[in-house]
């Protein structure tokens, strides 16, 4: 960290998403509302759930974005309009490119005692891509880096001589590190990035500011490394990317750029449109109903849900 670079605190929103789901939203942030493309951050869990219960995201559409979900600890099962259903497992990633519309579900398992632990990422299209066909992928295979002092796992974009198969549009990173021991390390960073690290488990301090879960510390462009000191079985989750050059709006589930769109797209989903597709699958549920738009005045980067 420079002088001219000081790290910002972002202390993240806590919000409950279903019945003993509880997650820290720290993007969008009225500090901060995107960090390159990545313009959602939740960190949910861990929670555990007994016998007959877990996490059932009922249909919802989404556009303009790419839907990114990093599992820790767990599994759900993805259901799209697109007709793919697809588990996700621990150490892996799932990717969801709206593009011009679609349409999903997820549902954790109920047939025994579980736990879920993982963090869900949006990540905003440029114009150019973002009007594109819907597509989903499952990355069961993430390249990782050993030292003595911890493993790294790449989840986006280069970093520690890997590059991640995980595909996007825009220039990022995403990085997961676990500490095998209590230690002290330097990671280069770009300088033409931004950058956000959170706290996912454990205890650790970045360039000497601790890092609590909940709490997200930023960095702006022109920093060249961090360094991180944390105990052993710390997990720490860094994004980052070059700033975005467009301005979005984000309501409910959409990123779009004008309020007219969003108006469009919640009517679209209101009247079934085929722009979202069907989910046929019985276990998805019933579709959700989108909030009301009335007297809301969109500003860019705003959310509500």
């Amino acid at each position: 960290m420079s002088i001219e670079n000081p790290i910002l605190r972002i202390e993240g929103r806590i919000a409950e998403i279903g019945p003993g789901m509880k997650i820290a939203r720290m993007i969008p942030n009225r500090f901060q509302r995107t960090i390159g493309a990545w313009c959602f951050l939740d960190h949910a869990g861990p929670v555990n759930f007994a016998e007959g219960s877990g996490m059932h995201v009922h249909p919802h559409p989404h556009i303009g974005l790419q839907t990114f979900t990093w599992m820790i600890e767990g599994q759900v099962r993805h259901i799209d309009s697109l007709g793919n259903s697809q588990m996700i497992y621990p150490n892996q990633v799932n990717l969801m490119t709206a593009g011009k519309g679609i349409s999903h579900a997820e549902v954790s398992p109920t047939d025994k005692a579980s736990t879920l632990h993982a963090a869900q990422l949006w990540i905003a299209l440029e114009d150019s891509h973002r009007h594109m066909d819907p597509q989903f992928q499952n990355y069961p295979d993430l390249p990782t880096v050993e030292t003595e002092c911890f493993q790294a796992t790449v989840l986006v974009g280069s970093c520690l001589g890997v590059t991640s198969p995980v595909s996007v549009f825009t220039p990022l990173v995403a990085v997961d590190l676990v500490a095998k021991q209590t230690s002290t390390f330097e990671l280069e960073l770009d300088p033409s990035f931004e950058y956000g690290i959170t706290l996912l488990e454990g205890e650790a301090t970045v360039d000497g500011e601790s890092l609590e879960t909940g709490t997200l510390l930023y960095f702006a462009t022109g920093n060249k490394n961090v360094t991180i000191s944390c105990h052993a079985a710390t997990r720490i989750l860094m994004i980052g990317g070059e700033p975005f050059k467009e301005d979005i709006l984000l309501w409910w589930n959409f990123v779009a750029r004008t309020q007219a769109e969003m108006e469009q797209a919640r009517s679209d989903w209101a009247m079934e449109s085929p722009l979202f597709g069907v989910i046929t699958d019985p276990i998805a549920g019933p579709r959700l109903d989108a909030p009301s738009l009335e007297g809301l005045h969109l500003k860019s980067g705003s959310r509500t849900n």
